[in-house]
C-alpha cells in the first residue's frame, strides 16, 4: 500500500508509515505534584476562576475556593491520583456553594432611599483611658480575694462557675464576693471623679 502525497507538500512533514499513533500511555499527563502548596501555586489561578464562574462577588468566589482547598489539604494523603485533584476541588467548590445557597435566608428588598445610619456618639479616646486607668486603680485596691475574682469574672470573662472552680469556692461565695467588690467600685472616690 502506498502513502499518499500532496503536490507540494514538504517530505519531512509526512510521517513515515511505521511510526505509530501516541497511545493513551504515550500522552503527556498533568504532573504528581510534591506538595500541596506546589498543587495550590500550579493550580491556583485556574481554580480561582472556575470559583469566579459560581459567585459573582469576587471576595466570595476567594472565600469559596480558600474553603474547597481546605478540605483538599484535610484529604490530601488520601488521593492517590494527581491528575484528579482538579476535579476533586471543583466537586468541592460546587458543594460548598450549593450548601451556602441552601443555608441562606436572607431576604432583599429593593427601596428607593438608603435607610440612615445610627450615627453613635464617639467618646475621645484619652478620656476613655483615663476611665480604663482609674478602674485599674480601684481594682487594684480591693483585697486580693475579691480582686482576683473580679478579674476573672470581668476581665478574663470567665462564667461564676468557672471563677468557682478556678479559685476553689462555691458560686455562692463567688457571687457574694463579687458582689461586694462592685459595691466597693461603685463608692471608690477616684472612680466618680473619672466618670
Amino acid at each position: 500500500m502506498t502513502t499518499p502525497v500532496c503536490k507540494g507538500a514538504s517530505t519531512a512533514a509526512v510521517a513515515p508509515p511505521s511510526s505509530p499513533l501516541p497511545t493513551p500511555s504515550s500522552r503527556p499527563s498533568r504532573p504528581s505534584f510534591p506538595s500541596f502548596a506546589a498543587y495550590v501555586r500550579d493550580r491556583g489561578p485556574a481554580l480561582l476562576r472556575a470559583a469566579r464562574s459560581l459567585s459573582a462577588n469576587p471576595n466570595d468566589a476567594e472565600d469559596l475556593l480558600q474553603t474547597a482547598l481546605a478540605k483538599t489539604f484535610v484529604a490530601w494523603e488520601r488521593i492517590e491520583d494527581h491528575r484528579a485533584l482538579d476535579g476533586y476541588v471543583r466537586r468541592a467548590l460546587v458543594n460548598t456553594r450549593t450548601s451556602q445557597w441552601r443555608k441562606r435566608k436572607i431576604e432583599e428588598y429593593a427601596c428607593d432611599e438608603l435607610p440612615e445610619p445610627v450615627l453613635v456618639p464617639s467618646s475621645d479616646p484619652a478620656e476613655l483611658q483615663v476611665l480604663r486607668d482609674a478602674m485599674w486603680r480601684a481594682v487594684l485596691r480591693l483585697p486580693d480575694r475579691q480582686r482576683a475574682m473580679v478579674v476573672l469574672r470581668y476581665y478574663e470573662d470567665l462564667s461564676e462557675a468557672q471563677t468557682a472552680e478556678v479559685m476553689d469556692v462555691s458560686v455562692g461565695t463567688v457571687k457574694s464576693a463579687v458582689s461586694r467588690a462592685l459595691a466597693k467600685l461603685r463608692e471608690d472616690p477616684d472612680l466618680a471623679r473619672a466618670a
